[in-house]
């Protein structure tokens, strides 16, 4: 019978370890428990033909982005200009961030034909869109940005895969 008490022992103290291990990470915050804070938004110069590099193209716009604008900010969002220009040749400039982890775009400000920056009166993030018209967002998304629900690397990481990916038609 001694033999039956150790194993009794023995498996006791083993759930008894398992319990507390548990119940331990349990209290350990989970980085999508943290509560996330946007950094404070500075904006980019006007962006410049030479730094624009093209990324995706539907039937009607191109897009690209201007190289020189693309920041990962120390809050985990992507920033950059992006410049949607039509085939008729009107062009549309917006500074904007991604992020990866939430899968959420959000819209900071507007392009001005003067160089300026006109802010967004809209301030928050929303879900990426695949489908209609906004389908650049899922593109930088998928194709360069992120890496499930992480950044895909630094600026310069980011830039290469831009730069060495062919652009997207859908």
């Amino acid at each position: 019978m001694p033999t039956l008490s150790l194993r009794h022992l023995a498996s006791s103290l083993f759930c008894t370890v398992l319990l507390s291990s548990s119940l331990a990470h349990a209290q350990e915050p989970d980085e999508d428990d943290k509560e996330w804070r946007e950094v404070a938004l500075q904006l980019p110069e006007a962006p410049k033909a030479e730094n624009l590099l093209n990324f995706y193209k539907s039937g009607s716009q191109s897009f690209a982005i201007d190289t020189k604008s693309l920041l990962v900010a120390s809050d985990g969002t992507i920033r950059y200009t992006l410049v949607a220009t039509s085939t008729g040749g009107a062009k549309n400039v917006s500074y904007e961030g991604l992020r990866c982890q939430s899968y959420e775009v959000k819209l900071y400000a507007f392009g001005r034909p003067d160089g300026t920056w006109s802010r967004s009166r809209r301030n928050q993030w929303d879900t990426i869109s695949s489908t209609g018209a906004n389908k650049q967002h899922s593109t930088l998304f998928s194709e360069y940005f992120c890496e499930g629900r992480t950044i895909a690397g630094k600026v310069n990481v980011l830039l290469d895969k831009l730069r060495g990916k062919k652009m997207s038609y859908y």
